[in-house]
Protein backbone atom coordinates (compact mmCIF):
# COMPACT_ATOMS: atom_id res chain seq x y z
CA UNK A 1 0.00 0.00 0.00
CA UNK A 2 1.39 3.41 -0.94
CA UNK A 3 2.19 6.13 1.57
CA UNK A 4 -0.60 8.36 0.16
CA UNK A 5 -3.23 5.64 0.45
CA UNK A 6 -2.11 4.84 3.99
CA UNK A 7 -2.28 8.48 5.00
CA UNK A 8 -5.73 8.81 3.44
CA UNK A 9 -7.00 5.78 5.32
CA UNK A 10 -5.52 7.05 8.58
CA UNK A 11 -7.35 10.31 8.05
CA UNK A 12 -10.61 8.47 7.49
CA UNK A 13 -10.00 6.06 10.36
CA UNK A 14 -7.83 7.96 12.92
CA UNK A 15 -8.29 5.38 15.70
CA UNK A 16 -7.44 2.39 13.48
CA UNK A 17 -10.54 0.43 14.48
CA UNK A 18 -11.37 -0.69 10.98
CA UNK A 19 -14.36 1.67 10.58
CA UNK A 20 -14.05 4.13 7.73
CA UNK A 21 -16.49 7.03 7.95
CA UNK A 22 -17.55 8.35 4.58
CA UNK A 23 -18.99 11.81 3.99
CA UNK A 24 -21.22 11.60 0.92
CA UNK A 25 -21.98 15.31 0.92
CA UNK A 26 -25.09 17.39 1.61
CA UNK A 27 -28.45 15.70 2.18
CA UNK A 28 -30.87 15.41 -0.76
CA UNK A 29 -33.27 18.31 -1.31
CA UNK A 30 -36.23 16.10 -0.36
CA UNK A 31 -34.72 15.46 3.10
CA UNK A 32 -33.82 19.11 3.63
CA UNK A 33 -37.28 20.25 2.53
CA UNK A 34 -39.04 17.76 4.80
CA UNK A 35 -36.85 18.75 7.77
CA UNK A 36 -37.58 22.44 7.25
CA UNK A 37 -41.30 21.83 6.89
CA UNK A 38 -41.36 19.76 10.08
CA UNK A 39 -39.95 22.80 11.88
CA UNK A 40 -42.80 24.89 10.47
CA UNK A 41 -45.35 22.30 11.59
CA UNK A 42 -43.88 22.25 15.08
CA UNK A 43 -44.23 26.03 15.30
CA UNK A 44 -47.85 25.66 14.19
CA UNK A 45 -48.44 23.04 16.87
CA UNK A 46 -47.04 25.45 19.46
CA UNK A 47 -49.56 28.06 18.32
CA UNK A 48 -52.44 25.59 18.59
CA UNK A 49 -51.18 24.57 22.02
CA UNK A 50 -51.64 28.18 23.15
CA UNK A 51 -55.21 28.16 21.86
CA UNK A 52 -55.89 24.87 23.64
CA UNK A 53 -54.46 26.25 26.88
CA UNK A 54 -56.59 29.38 26.61
CA UNK A 55 -59.69 27.31 25.96
CA UNK A 56 -58.97 25.05 28.95
CA UNK A 57 -58.68 28.08 31.22
CA UNK A 58 -61.76 29.89 29.87
CA UNK A 59 -64.10 26.94 29.23
CA UNK A 60 -66.13 27.68 32.38
CA UNK A 61 -66.19 31.46 31.94
CA UNK A 62 -69.62 31.69 30.30
CA UNK A 63 -70.68 35.04 31.85
CA UNK A 64 -74.24 33.78 32.15
CA UNK A 65 -74.25 32.60 28.56
CA UNK A 66 -74.56 29.09 27.16
CA UNK A 67 -72.23 26.24 27.99
CA UNK A 68 -70.80 23.89 25.43
CA UNK A 69 -73.35 21.20 26.15
CA UNK A 70 -76.11 23.67 25.25
CA UNK A 71 -74.82 24.70 21.84
CA UNK A 72 -72.85 21.77 20.40
CA UNK A 73 -74.50 19.48 17.86
CA UNK A 74 -72.96 16.00 18.28
CA UNK A 75 -74.33 14.78 14.94
CA UNK A 76 -72.67 17.59 12.97
CA UNK A 77 -69.42 17.19 14.87
CA UNK A 78 -69.42 13.46 14.12
CA UNK A 79 -69.90 14.14 10.41
CA UNK A 80 -67.06 16.69 10.46
CA UNK A 81 -64.77 14.19 12.18
CA UNK A 82 -65.55 11.37 9.76
CA UNK A 83 -65.01 13.67 6.75
CA UNK A 84 -61.65 14.92 7.99
CA UNK A 85 -60.35 11.48 8.98
CA UNK A 86 -61.42 10.01 5.64
CA UNK A 87 -59.73 12.89 3.86
CA UNK A 88 -56.47 11.93 5.55
CA UNK A 89 -56.79 8.45 4.01
CA UNK A 90 -57.55 9.80 0.52
CA UNK A 91 -54.69 12.28 0.83
CA UNK A 92 -52.38 9.37 1.62
CA UNK A 93 -53.66 7.53 -1.45
CA UNK A 94 -52.95 10.60 -3.58
CA UNK A 95 -49.41 10.77 -2.17
CA UNK A 96 -48.79 7.12 -3.06
CA UNK A 97 -50.20 7.72 -6.55
CA UNK A 98 -47.85 10.68 -6.98
CA UNK A 99 -44.87 8.57 -5.95
CA UNK A 100 -45.70 5.96 -8.61
CA UNK A 101 -46.62 8.67 -11.19
CA UNK A 102 -50.23 7.55 -11.57
CA UNK A 103 -52.22 10.59 -12.67
CA UNK A 104 -55.67 8.98 -12.50
CA UNK A 105 -55.42 7.90 -8.86
CA UNK A 106 -53.63 11.11 -7.93
CA UNK A 107 -56.42 13.30 -9.26
CA UNK A 108 -59.08 11.01 -7.82
CA UNK A 109 -57.49 11.02 -4.36
CA UNK A 110 -57.00 14.77 -4.37
CA UNK A 111 -60.54 15.42 -5.63
CA UNK A 112 -62.10 13.30 -2.90
CA UNK A 113 -59.85 14.95 -0.30
CA UNK A 114 -60.98 18.37 -1.53
CA UNK A 115 -64.65 17.35 -1.44
CA UNK A 116 -64.39 16.02 2.12
CA UNK A 117 -62.56 19.16 3.21
CA UNK A 118 -65.26 21.37 1.70
CA UNK A 119 -68.00 19.39 3.44
CA UNK A 120 -66.14 19.91 6.71
CA UNK A 121 -65.88 23.66 6.12
CA UNK A 122 -69.54 24.03 5.14
CA UNK A 123 -70.70 22.31 8.33
CA UNK A 124 -68.35 24.40 10.45
CA UNK A 125 -69.42 27.65 8.76
CA UNK A 126 -73.08 26.81 9.32
CA UNK A 127 -72.34 26.07 12.98
CA UNK A 128 -70.65 29.45 13.42
CA UNK A 129 -73.38 31.31 11.53
CA UNK A 130 -76.10 29.66 13.62
CA UNK A 131 -74.35 30.56 16.88
CA UNK A 132 -73.92 34.18 15.83
CA UNK A 133 -77.55 34.38 14.70
CA UNK A 134 -78.65 33.16 18.14
CA UNK A 135 -76.57 35.85 19.83
CA UNK A 136 -73.76 33.50 20.83
CA UNK A 137 -70.93 35.21 18.98
CA UNK A 138 -67.30 35.47 20.10
CA UNK A 139 -67.99 38.59 22.19
CA UNK A 140 -70.75 36.94 24.26
CA UNK A 141 -68.37 35.35 26.78
CA UNK A 142 -64.75 34.36 27.32
CA UNK A 143 -65.74 30.74 26.68
CA UNK A 144 -67.17 31.57 23.25
CA UNK A 145 -64.17 33.76 22.45
CA UNK A 146 -61.79 30.87 23.08
CA UNK A 147 -64.09 28.45 21.24
CA UNK A 148 -64.31 30.58 18.09
CA UNK A 149 -60.58 31.29 18.21
CA UNK A 150 -59.50 27.64 18.49
CA UNK A 151 -62.01 26.06 16.11
CA UNK A 152 -61.89 29.00 13.71
CA UNK A 153 -58.11 28.90 13.52
CA UNK A 154 -58.27 25.23 12.58
CA UNK A 155 -60.91 26.02 9.97
CA UNK A 156 -58.67 28.69 8.44
CA UNK A 157 -55.89 26.12 8.19
CA UNK A 158 -58.24 23.69 6.42
CA UNK A 159 -59.23 26.47 4.00
CA UNK A 160 -55.56 27.18 3.27
CA UNK A 161 -55.00 23.44 2.82
CA UNK A 162 -57.74 23.22 0.20
CA UNK A 163 -56.24 26.13 -1.74
CA UNK A 164 -52.86 24.38 -1.56
CA UNK A 165 -54.48 21.13 -2.72
CA UNK A 166 -55.96 22.81 -5.79
CA UNK A 167 -52.60 24.39 -6.52
CA UNK A 168 -50.92 20.98 -6.39
CA UNK A 169 -53.45 19.53 -8.81
CA UNK A 170 -52.80 22.41 -11.20
CA UNK A 171 -49.02 22.00 -10.91
CA UNK A 172 -49.18 18.27 -11.67
CA UNK A 173 -51.41 19.02 -14.66
CA UNK A 174 -49.01 21.65 -15.99
CA UNK A 175 -45.61 20.22 -15.01
CA UNK A 176 -46.15 16.54 -14.30
CA UNK A 177 -44.50 14.67 -11.45
CA UNK A 178 -41.26 16.64 -11.38
CA UNK A 179 -38.97 16.37 -8.38
CA UNK A 180 -39.87 19.84 -7.10
CA UNK A 181 -43.59 19.14 -7.48
CA UNK A 182 -43.24 15.89 -5.53
CA UNK A 183 -41.45 17.75 -2.72
CA UNK A 184 -44.33 20.20 -2.50
CA UNK A 185 -46.79 17.34 -2.50
CA UNK A 186 -44.91 15.75 0.39
CA UNK A 187 -45.16 19.00 2.36
CA UNK A 188 -48.86 19.31 1.58
CA UNK A 189 -49.51 15.76 2.82
CA UNK A 190 -47.64 16.48 6.06
CA UNK A 191 -49.69 19.65 6.53
CA UNK A 192 -53.01 17.91 5.90
CA UNK A 193 -52.24 15.03 8.26
CA UNK A 194 -51.17 17.51 10.94
CA UNK A 195 -54.57 19.21 10.65
CA UNK A 196 -56.23 15.87 11.28
CA UNK A 197 -54.15 15.39 14.42
CA UNK A 198 -55.13 18.86 15.66
CA UNK A 199 -58.79 18.12 14.95
CA UNK A 200 -58.62 14.97 17.07
CA UNK A 201 -57.54 17.25 19.91
CA UNK A 202 -60.33 19.74 19.17
CA UNK A 203 -62.90 16.95 18.98
CA UNK A 204 -61.75 15.46 22.28
CA UNK A 205 -61.11 18.58 24.33
CA UNK A 206 -63.79 20.92 22.97
CA UNK A 207 -66.68 18.75 21.87
CA UNK A 208 -66.46 15.54 23.88
CA UNK A 209 -65.49 17.13 27.19
CA UNK A 210 -67.66 20.18 26.49
CA UNK A 211 -70.70 18.02 25.85
CA UNK A 212 -70.15 16.12 29.08
CA UNK A 213 -69.73 12.78 27.24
Amino acid sequence: MSMTATAGRAHADPHHIGLVIEHPGPAPKRIVTAYGFWIFLLSDIVMFSCFFAAYAVLADQTAGGPKGSEIFEPRNVAIETVCLLLSSFTCGMASIAADVRNRLWFYLGMAVTCLLGLIFLVIEFREFADLVARGYGPSRSAFLTSFFSLVGCHGLHVSAGILWLLTMMAQVFAKGFRADVLRRMMCFALFWHALDIVWVGVFSVVYLLGSGV
